[in-house]
């Protein structure tokens, strides 16, 4: 699940296992594998971040 923030200043925690695809129309829209979707304030490298650094908590978690 990764924290991202609406165009209204709230926060939305998104499962990223969930997401379609992520598009720039300026603003960044988040597509959801259900059709439904979301606009947010952070890029799209920044939602990649969030992603891998939420995956990469989760092997470490997996292993112990």
């Amino acid at each position: 699940m990764i924290t991202l923030t609406k165009f209204n200043d709230k926060e939305v925690v998104i499962n990223s296992n969930q997401i379609e695809f992520v598009e720039s129309i300026p603003e960044t829209k988040i597509v959801m594998m259900n059709g439904k979707f979301h606009i947010v304030r952070e890029s799209i490298e920044e939602i990649i971040e969030k992603t891998i650094e939420y995956n990469s908590k989760v092997l470490i978690y997996s292993n112990k």
